[in-house]
């Protein structure tokens, strides 16, 4: 073997083992006590999902079910409380064990199986489902996501007319006026006790932040700019590119741009929807804000041109590498502004 055919190789096994310690990672991080804790003290996200199985027993009666990513099992239970002739319960993390000992301390043993494993290599008890449940939504939707098994799920799993909870997922994107806390947060690694920190201002600026943003900050109107459709979606799908346009409500400044998403259960018989935006109660997922290096100072009705751009990060899937290009129109040349900012959720 040749040289530079030994580096090729050993550079192929350092992708993998990196992609394994990843993997490995995450799941692991589901085997707390304290993740599951947030999730299910989340009334939002646990209520619409309790809603949307215990609100339409007609669609579960009788039925099998795959809950993707079943975690305690929860979800599970719902399906069976629902009339689910049997629930079949995935999840790679050891709180599965945990989730037996849940689903027999309720006496629902013999309609749930719980398998540990990850979906792509697991073997199922049914060669088909008729009804795939998962809570895949991860910090800006797809950061951590596990989108792409539920995907593997669908296409492997799923009968023809299947069903899918939930179905719809939408992301959505604002312009926010955020002066104090960008202070706080990225302008404090100017002077740290007297030192010249600044190098870590870039790093500051390149993460987005995951936390809660008050409506009132809030300056222009929201926009969509994804919208996944689960029977339909493919992998590909989870890497884009999408113009979108902001419009600014009123005279102020803009610091960022704050991202959130909405979910839809549109099987229901009854349209169940739930949103994790800054205009609705607090869930887990809270918000994602992008900080842009410079500040916008904007004026009621001007504009604002963006282009997203996201994709899983090559070292890792589950991690995501994102640019946003903005433009901001205006006839006062003295307030044009336009940049382009790199982020990377990891």
């Amino acid at each position: 073997m040749s040289g530079s055919d030994k580096m090729e190789v050993e550079m192929a096994e350092q992708k993998m083992n990196e992609l394994a310690h990843s993997e490995q990672h995450y799941f692991k991080s589901y085997d707390h006590h304290g993740i599951h804790e947030e999730m299910l003290k989340d009334e939002v996200r646990t209520r619409s999902y309790m809603n949307a199985i215990l609100q339409n027993k007609h669609l579960f009666k009788d039925k099998v079910v795959l809950d993707v990513g079943c975690g305690t099992a929860i979800l599970s239970m719902f399906a069976v409380k629902a009339g689910a002739k049997h629930v079949i319960g995935v999840d790679m993390s050891s709180i599965i064990f945990k989730a037996r000992e849940i689903v027999k301390a309720n006496g629902l043993s013999d309609k749930i199986t719980l398998i540990q494993g990850k979906m792509e290599e697991v073997k199922l008890p049914f060669p088909k489902v008729d009804i795939i449940i998962s809570e895949w939504m991860g910090y800006f939707l797809l950061y951590e996501s596990m989108l792409d098994t539920v995907l593997y799920a669908r296409d492997t799993y799923l009968e023809k007319d299947g069903l899918i909870f939930p179905d719809k997922a939408t992301i959505f994107f604002a312009g926010i006026e955020d002066g104090d806390y960008k202070d706080e947060k990225i302008g404090f690694w100017d002077n740290v006790y007297g030192f010249d920190y600044t190098p870590l201002k870039e790093t500051a600026l390149s993460e987005p932040l995951v936390d809660t943003v008050e409506l009132k900050t809030v300056v222009t109107d929201p926009t969509s700019v994804l919208t996944l459709d689960l029977y339909t979606c493919t992998t590909a799908d989870l890497a884009f590119t999408t113009p979108f346009k902001l419009s600014v409500k009123r005279d102020d400044f803009i610091h960022a741009l704050v991202s959130w998403f909405d979910i839809d259960f549109t099987a229901c018989h009854k349209p169940i929807r739930f949103s994790t935006g800054p205009h609705t109660k607090y869930t887990h997922w809270k918000q994602t804000v992008f900080y842009f290096k410079d500040v916008l100072t904007v004026q009621e009705g001007e504009e604002i041109n963006c282009k997203l751009l996201v994709k899983p990060n090559d070292k890792n899937r589950r991690d995501l590498d994102i640019e946003v290009d903005y433009e901001l129109e205006t006839n006062d040349s003295t307030r044009t502004s336009a940049g382009k900012c790199t982020y990377r959720m990891c």
